[in-house]
């Protein structure tokens, strides 16, 4: 890295940005971070699908918010509260069933074993001539799909924890004001 004031060193027409190996390094790490980002939304929308299931099963609060006799005489407040707890409890099931699918991209490289098969050629030809370039590119594209299958994810980890909390916000309202 150039001291303060020192001149910085510019690509020249002839080499490629990747020659130095820094950015090779930098562009690996972000498909690490990436991928990392990637399994701990997974992470995430499992542990809310487990504890929305979990309190479904065990509470009878929760179990009782799907059956139609709940709603049959129940005052206004415990009507929409335990609406609210079905509703945003569903939703949050569905919103992490939805981070936890797979995802495709129309657009692939040589890091996704699914599509090995149309890369491999590709690879062993660039492998032959010595390519960087072509390594470097794939870190690249890669880095493109697993930072769109992120942002993907996070907005249903977003949507998932949301309803988590309306689900509890729900759940308290109903014990607060009981069988009224």
């Amino acid at each position: 890295m150039p001291e303060i004031g020192e001149p910085v060193r510019l690509v020249q027409e002839h080499e490629e940005p990747f020659s130095d190996g820094k950015y090779f390094e930098h562009i690996k790490k972000v498909n690490e971070i990436f991928y990392d980002q990637i399994k701990i939304s997974d992470q995430k929308a499992a542990y809310i699908f487990t504890f929305i299931l979990a309190f479904l099963i065990s509470s009878t609060e929760g179990r009782g918010v799907f059956t139609i006799e709940r709603y049959r005489e129940a005052v206004l407040i415990n009507i929409c509260a335990s609406a609210a707890l079905a509703l945003a409890s569903v939703f949050s099931i569905i919103c992490a069933i939805f981070v936890i699918l797979p995802r495709r991209s129309a657009k692939t490289t040589t890091l996704f074993w699914g599509a090995w098969d149309s890369h491999r050629q590709g690879f062993t030809e660039a492998a032959k001539r010595g390519d960087l370039g072509y390594l470097f590119r794939e870190y690249l594209d890669n880095a493109d799909v697993l930072s769109r299958i992120a942002r993907d994810k996070y907005r249903f980890v977003t949507l998932a924890f949301r309803g988590l909390v309306v689900t509890v916000l729900s759940y308290v309202v109903l014990l607060m004001v009981g069988n009224a």
